[in-house]
């Protein structure tokens, strides 16, 4: 039997459920995840499209990525949390924000990207 995780926003209006362990989990420190997330990175977890099955009403914002690609956010439109998202250079995967997991034993990072963005004080084992 496959493990079922659920992710939510602040308020618990829109969630998402995946099934199964992330494909993988990346900290990304590029400068719209700063914006996005009000922190200096952003984690997210990709998991397989067929197995995340979002619930509530949402919100979405699409913009370029840093490749030109074009990402699909999913946001609660009453507390503004961004639970989910579709890039569209991964599009048989899911991102899902690792902190709307609210989960300490969540699989770690285990790459790291836009290091070129990173606050010089962020230190993490990753790569």
């Amino acid at each position: 039997m496959s493990r079922i995780r659920h992710a939510a926003c602040a308020c618990g209006a829109l969630s998402v459920r995946c099934a199964g362990e992330p494909v993988k989990v990346s900290l990304c420190h590029c400068l719209q995840c700063q914006r996005r997330t009000g922190g200096p990175f952003g984690v997210v977890a990709f998991f397989p499209r067929a197995d995340v099955r979002p619930s509530g009403e949402d919100r979405v914002y699409e913009r370029a990525s840093d490749s030109g690609l074009a990402v699909v956010f999913h946001f609660c439109p009453t507390c503004g949390s961004t639970v989910w998202w579709e890039p569209a250079r991964l599009p048989d995967l899911i991102g899902v924000a690792v902190g709307a997991f609210a989960d300490p034993a969540f699989p770690p990072p285990t790459q790291a990207v836009f290091a070129e963005h990173r606050h010089p004080w962020v230190r993490f084992d990753v790569s």
